[in-house]
């Protein structure tokens, strides 16, 4: 593995990449940063695969079959809160999800790997642009991923605070939810405040259909299923005295099962067109299909968790957890290949903050344990797949 000066040089690429966030698809300077640090361990690096998504080969002494193992390296558009020497120097970008913790994690990896290359097969180390709503693991895909890097599995981890540092959590089954947007456009007749009788008030539509729209877990999707429907924007009026003509009502969708997801959408459309008959308005529903439900399959969970065991000590393995309705573009890659997503505990002694959090850093300390584990199971999967 890695040495101690090794770690703390990941370190502080990791706060170099936290101190220069880039959005989705305008991962330039990460990306060539992380290219060229590859290339100095004289791995093979496919650039621009997807956008700005790179692929680096590491080869083992002995051909075999192959796996790859994916980072993402975008930031979030939000302002950060910290104070520290490393903090954002881009306003409105912040690294506040660890991708900037990912990356350095994987290109140590690629360190570790490149090293001893005494496996055999092939191991594609994947740096993800545009995880965060974007779909960038499906824009490397439709630019060939699995074809120009035939593999036989894909694996993915993602920092959890909320488990124990150095903890690792994965199972067979659901890790995440699939998550979809939405966007309705409510149009009436707008009319001055003093006389609402002379429109068709779409603002008084729009506060029925928010209200409406939260029976729909409770009463369209069975109690036994899992489904959160969430309006995250609500935009009308400019004027103290205008009844606005138009409003605007967005949020998301959460769910395991397919089936959930096409009832959430037809209850959607339903309660639109019922406010189209109720107010005098036109409700237009614009639906829109993101990231599946990240599914991991049985035989990779195990492989992972058995790499987690033999990198990280059985007792930092957890098995028994409840998934997360949050959601993760790493879901399409499952849905071409097999493989498995975990969560690498990211809390200390004291709880950080949660991700998307303008207070949220990544633990450093979290580096050693990644870079462990990944080694380790790309070694152990290399053996399954064989």
């Amino acid at each position: 593995m890695l040495e101690p000066a090794q770690i703390a040089q990941l370190a502080a690429l990791r706060r170099d990449l936290h101190t220069h966030p880039e959005l989705a698809f305008s991962e330039y300077r990460t990306a060539a940063l992380l290219a060229e640090r590859l290339e100095a361990l004289d791995l093979p690096v496919q650039r621009d695969i997807g956008g700005t998504g790179l692929v680096a080969t590491v080869r083992g002494a002995r051909p075999g079959p192959a796996i790859g193992l994916r980072a993402d390296m975008d930031a979030l558009p939000m302002h950060e809160g910290n104070t520290f020497a490393h903090a954002s120097q881009r306003p409105g970008c912040m690294h506040g999800c660890g991708h900037d913790g990912h990356s350095a994690m994987l290109l140590g990896a690629a360190q570790a790997l490149a090293a001893e290359r005494d496996f055999a097969g092939t191991v594609y180390l994947i740096f993800q642009p545009a995880e965060e709503m974007e779909g960038g693991a499906l824009a490397m895909i439709g630019d060939g991923l699995f074809t120009r890097f035939p593999m036989q599995a894909v694996y993915g981890l993602h920092n959890w605070p909320g488990l124990p540092a150095g903890h690792i959590a994965v199972h067979a089954g659901p890790m995440m939810a699939g998550m979809d947007l939405f966007e309705i456009v409510i149009t009436g007749r707008g009319s001055h405040a003093a006389m609402p009788h002379e429109g068709n008030d779409a603002l008084v539509a729009a506060a029925q259909l928010v209200t409406a729209i939260q029976t729909i877990a409770s009463r369209t999707v069975s109690p036994l299923e899992s489904a959160v429907v969430s309006v995250t924007q609500l935009h009308a009026g400019d004027a103290y005295n205008v009844i606005p003509e138009q409003v605007v009502v967005r949020g998301t969708c959460r769910y395991f099962n397919p089936k959930v997801q096409t009832a959430i959408r037809q209850r959607l459309d339903g309660l639109c067109r019922g406010l189209d008959l109720a107010f005098d308005v036109e409700a237009r529903l614009d639906y829109r299909v993101r990231y599946p439900a990240v599914n991991n399959t049985a035989a990779h969970a195990a492989i992972a968790a058995g790499a987690a065991a033999q990198a990280l000590g059985e007792d930092k393995v957890i098995r028994d957890f409840m998934p997360s309705m949050a959601s993760e573009d790493f879901a399409a890659m499952l849905a071409e290949v097999p493989g498995a997503l975990v969560w690498l505990g990211a809390d200390g002694d004291t709880p950080g903050a949660p991700l998307h959090n303008p207070g949220y850093d990544f633990n450093d300390a979290l580096i050693g344990p990644g870079v462990s584990f990944w080694v380790t199971l790309a070694r152990r999967a290399l053996e399954a797949a064989a």
